[in-house]
């Protein structure tokens, strides 16, 4: 998987990061790095996790989600992980992922719509 495939968008205030289906552990370090720097350069309130085309997890995935959203909030702002597939829940479930404050979402759209209202409602 080529890094430069890695895309983190800027959406009023929000960051956007889709994962790619099947991110190797390099690729996975690099989204967390932009995703982070991104957090910083545009005084984000809030990051949404795309994970809705990915198909498996392992325990090196697992563990920079849930260091990125503990990032992320150390940095003042809210992740929701959105588009959650069964059998990456049971798999986090399994390996014992937890994601401390995150929300989560079935779907981008949710997400957006949870940060903003979140951040009108005093998140930030």
């Amino acid at each position: 998987m080529s890094i430069e495939n890695i895309s983190v968008i800027k959406l009023r205030g929000i960051l956007l990061v889709t994962v790619p289906s099947d991110p190797d552990d390099e690729t996975v370090s690099a989204l967390q790095e932009q995703a982070l720097e991104a957090m910083a350069r545009y005084e984000a309130k809030g990051l949404v996790l795309d994970i809705t085309t990915v198909q498996t997890l392992d325990s090196f995935f697992a563990r920079m989600m849930a260091e990125t959203v503990q990032m992320v909030g150390l940095m003042g702002g809210r992740t929701v992980v959105a588009g959650m597939r069964a059998n990456v829940a049971i798999t986090a479930t399994q390996l014992g992922l937890t994601l401390g404050n995150a929300l989560t979402a079935l779907d981008v759209d949710q997400a957006l719509e949870m940060l903003e209202k979140g951040v009108v409602g005093g998140w930030r």
